[in-house]
């Protein structure tokens, strides 16, 4: 029996900029919970890193030099490493500061910048989106942090979104990938020595439905994925689901009532208890729809059954 989760507004941001593409919510270590507004509004081309006190209902905003992809904290206090544009750096919240790490990112085509990525060790992939989401040309990279090197993996994306890494059981390492217009959730084996990946194979296939997966997390145990999915219609609410990473069985869901765009899942710790985090966006939406949603672009907050949070690591700089 898959099981059904209703979740509720945990914090509206006070913005159209703020609400139009929020993504990557991510566990800080004070309580805290980052988040980045991708854009602030359909004709801008900058976003912002955000930070959020569920305690206190406090949002903090940092603008950032162009539309980031992702942000992640780094074991450097109010530092994050980001995706922005075609440049990865280091932002720091306390200073206001940008400092590249790397240009250039995806320089081979044109139209295309940062999406979505994520930690493995001192390694980080992510990858590029096609703006005008029809191209099979972004790239999937890895950054290694030790000797920052930048080597692209994959050269055919067309929104790289969700990522995870994961241990498979003779050791090696694959990577579970999305590129949203595939409709597809796919297991790649990955080599971080030799810098390769290998050809992709379905672990979940979504090319029925008319909703799009977009962010992603691994459970805490390792054995599923929580997807959020980006819904271009107009149904009462969004949805986030569970699937085993082995069977592609569905395992639970959870829905956001009146915002039917969900982006991003994260598990974090509010109230004393781990819940799911998901954020939605207004992106795409003419303004009689958003007044039949009018939750779209908030964050919701949703009861698990897990009794911790997934692996949230740092990049070490």
């Amino acid at each position: 029996m898959t099981i059904s989760t209703e979740c509720h507004v945990l914090f509206r941001p006070d913005s159209d900029n703020l609400r139009f593409l929020p993504e990557g919510p991510y566990s800080l270590n004070d309580g805290r919970i980052s988040w980045v507004a991708i854009q602030h509004g359909g004709d801008s081309v900058t976003g912002s890193i955000n930070i959020l006190d569920p305690a206190a209902g406090r949002n903090e905003c940092f603008d950032l030099p162009g539309r980031p992809g992702f942000a992640f904290p780094t074991s450097q206090p109010g530092v994050f490493v980001a995706g922005v544009e075609r440049s990865l750096g280091l932002f720091d919240t306390n200073t206001n500061g940008w400092t590249e790490l790397c240009g250039g990112v995806d320089n081979a085509v044109e139209n295309t910048i940062i999406n979505d990525g994520v930690i493995y060790g001192d390694n980080l992939i992510f990858g590029c989106k096609d703006l005008k989401f029809e191209s099979k040309k972004a790239g999937l990279y890895l950054w290694r942090q030790h000797d920052r090197s930048l080597i692209r993996l994959r050269d055919d994306q067309i929104c790289s979104n969700g990522k995870a890494v994961v241990q498979q059981g003779n050791g090696s390492l694959a990577l579970i990938d999305i590129d949203s217009p595939s409709k597809t959730i796919t297991r790649s084996s990955l080599d971080l020595e030799s810098c390769t990946i290998g050809e992709p194979s379905t672990v979940v296939d979504l090319t029925s439905e008319q909703i799009f997966p977009d962010g992603m997390i691994m459970t805490p145990d390792g054995r599923s994925l929580i997807v959020a999915f980006y819904d271009p219609g107009d149904p009462e609410f969004g949805v986030a689901r569970q699937y085993g990473l082995d069977s592609g069985a569905l395992e639970a869901v959870w829905t956001c009532p009146g915002s039917p765009r969900v982006t991003c899942p994260q598990l974090v710790m509010v109230d004393g208890r781990v819940q799911l985090l998901l954020t939605t966006a207004v992106e795409h939406m003419e303004p009689e729809q958003q007044q039949r949603h009018p939750n779209a672009g908030c964050l919701f907050i949703g009861a698990t059954t897990f009794d911790a949070v997934s692996d949230q690591p740092v990049l070490t700089v």
